[in-house]
């Protein structure tokens, strides 16, 4: 029981204590309105100021690449028309092999491939009296190797020949020269020039020779012609004569043989009426004799007869004139027909000689025609003869070069195989040029242009160089690329720092101010309630509003050109305000 009433009142005790506790606690923390008004009322703020700056402002696009060598390079060897087939490799580089310009690649069949700078690739035999910009690549590369080519101009002249043959040598090799082709061909072209001479003086005099053939033949066609129409003449003048003749005496005689033979035909008819008259009378008469009678009748005979004679004499005279005239028409149409045959003659004469003038000018044009023709193929073959023996100087056989596009170049891959034929690819290069391939996003792409500036860094690695944007890609997925990003390549400027395969950031200023140029922390603009723009400065211990424009903001500035009032560097102005503690604030 006691041991009961002393936990009892052990409790008892402990309870009074923590109540008396608590009303101390509750006692200590009332307060009066005033007291809680005077707690709470808040602290003066004090302005937080920062100097006005003159500074360069830009704004950048910070992206990460990975740095490498420039893209492989394949390197190939074109066959060569100098040679009667390709060579076989005999000696190949090593990967990583660092080749300069003018140094031998690979060696073939105991002959060297060199390496010369070019955009062009290697594709035909380089010989004097070629030109081209393959031609103008040799020349520029062998200037860059202090070689004197002569003038840069694309023509592989004797003295282009001249500095291959020294850069050969230079490098312990036999230039290449003419090949027993090309000797054989000179030969071939002497011979065939030296004919088409030898032709070309035989056209040219048989040229010569035909001028005076057309004069022979003018002037025997002139001849003949002349001939012809004298002849033509005589006939016709004895045409005349025999038509003027036929017109005169056979006429006449004619007629006089007619009327002779009527006259006596009647002469000798009236002397045979008398006769036969004197006949009749003698017969009626008794008285004449017999004899007498006879004689009469006899006279009558004599008489008829005689008639007879007469008609047959008269007969043949008209007869023998008439012939004569027909024998003078016969004469007029033989020389009517003469008359013709020595106009045709004439006209023949003529005629023949215009064709033999005409032959002769047509083989004095064909004449000029060989000369001109035997004369043009003498000065074809000396040309090519002369264009022959110029290319058989010193020559650069197309499988002995290779043009890659900059030097000096790394041997990154092997792709033949010594005793393989050296023709087609070979290798690959790339150059010592270290680039960087990255990307962009969608709408920051259009912002990066060939050309700019990249500033590279990697604090982590300390890494810091600089270089270029040298291509941007024109479609995304490109080159590794997502479909929502644009490759792009940048070119790193010479730096000895090592970055083939590290991973760097790239910082490409895309907008920046010309200079420096006034500038303020963005937080210490705010707008005014006309909507301009302003700063609040530091004024004489007190504060004051300048107005300004601001322009570029970059970097958490902005550039800002005051409007009123006049803001200078150093000059302080507002970016904020410090707010002190309150009494309740530890």
């Amino acid at each position: 029981m006691a041991s009961r009433r002393i936990r009892l009142l052990s409790t008892v005790l402990a309870g009074v204590a923590v109540a008396a506790g608590l009303a101390w606690v509750a006692g200590s923390r009332i307060e009066s309105p005033a007291e809680v008004a005077a707690r709470t009322a808040p602290p003066t703020p004090s302005p937080i100021f920062v100097p006005v700056e003159k500074r360069v402002l830009g704004a950048s696009i910070v992206t990460r690449g990975t740095a490498r060598f420039g893209l492989p390079q394949p390197v190939s060897i074109a066959p060569s028309t100098l040679k009667a087939a390709a060579g076989l490799i005999t000696i190949l580089p090593v990967r990583n092999t660092q080749v300069q310009e003018g140094g031998v690649l690979l060696t073939a069949s105991g002959r060297p491939v060199f390496v010369l700078q070019g955009d062009l690739p290697a594709y035909r035999d380089l010989v004097p009296g070629l030109s081209g910009d393959d031609v103008r690549q040799l020349e520029q590369a062998l200037t860059r190797l202090r070689l004197n080519p002569g003038p840069v101009d694309g023509v592989y002249d004797q003295q282009t020949a001249a500095a291959v043959a020294q850069w050969y040598k230079a490098k312990g090799w036999e230039p290449f020269g003419p090949t027993r082709e090309q000797l054989a061909a000179i030969h071939t072209l002497e011979r065939e020039s030296g004919d088409a001479a030898k032709s070309a003086m035989s056209a040219t005099a048989a040229a010569a020779a035909a001028a005076p053939a057309v004069e022979a033949a003018r002037a025997t066609a002139e001849h003949n012609a002349r001939t012809a129409a004298a002849e033509l003449a005589v006939r016709l003048d004895d045409l005349r004569g025999l038509e003027a003749g036929r017109e005169t005496d056979p006429v006449l005689a004619l007629q006089y043989e007619r009327t002779k033979a009527e006259h006596a035909n009647t002469a000798a008819e009236t002397d045979l009426a008398a006769q036969i008259a004197d006949e009749a009378l003698i017969s009626l008469d008794p008285r004449q004799p017999e004899t007498t009678r006879l004689a009469a009748r006899a006279k009558v005979e004599l008489a008829r007869t005689t008639a007879h004679k007469t008609r047959l004499e008269g007969q043949a005279a008209v007869l023998a004139a008439e012939r004569a005239a027909a024998q003078v028409g016969r004469k007029v149409e033989l020389g009517q027909a003469a008359v013709n045959s020595a106009r045709m003659a004439e006209k023949a004469a003529r005629l023949e000689g215009e064709r033999a003038v005409r032959a002769a000018l047509d083989a004095q044009a064909l004449a000029g025609l060989d000369a001109r023709l035997a004369n043009q193929r003498a000065h074809q073959l000396a040309e090519e003869l002369a264009f022959a023996r110029k290319k058989l100087g010193v020559q650069v056989p197309v499988d002995e070069l290779v043009f890659v596009r900059s030097l000096p170049v790394r041997v990154e891959e092997i792709k033949a195989t010594v005793g393989a034929a050296a023709s087609g690819p070979v290798l690959s290069v790339t150059d010592n040029q270290l680039s960087i391939d990255s990307t962009l996003p969608l709408e920051a792409a259009p912002l990066v242009k060939p050309g700019m500036k990249v500033t590279i860094d990697e604090p982590a690695l300390a890494v810091s160089a600089t270089g270029v944007v040298q291509q941007v890609a024109s479609t995304p997925g490109t080159r590794g690329a997502d479909g929502f990003h644009i490759y792009f390549e940048v070119r790193v400027e010479p730096t000895a720092t090592p970055l083939e395969g590290f991973s760097v950031r790239l910082t490409i200023p895309i907008k920046s101010t010309n200079g420096a140029v006034t500038a303020v922390p963005v937080s210490a603009l705010s707008l005014a309630a006309d909507g301009s723009s302003r700063v609040q400065v530091q004024d004489n211990g007190g504060l004051a509003y300048v107005v300004v424009v601001p322009g570029l903001a970059a970097d958490g500035f902005v550039e800002v050109t005051p409007r009123s009032g006049k803001l200078e560097p150093g000059q302080l102005v507002v970016v904020g305000y410090n707010q002190p503690k309150g009494r309740d604030e530890k």
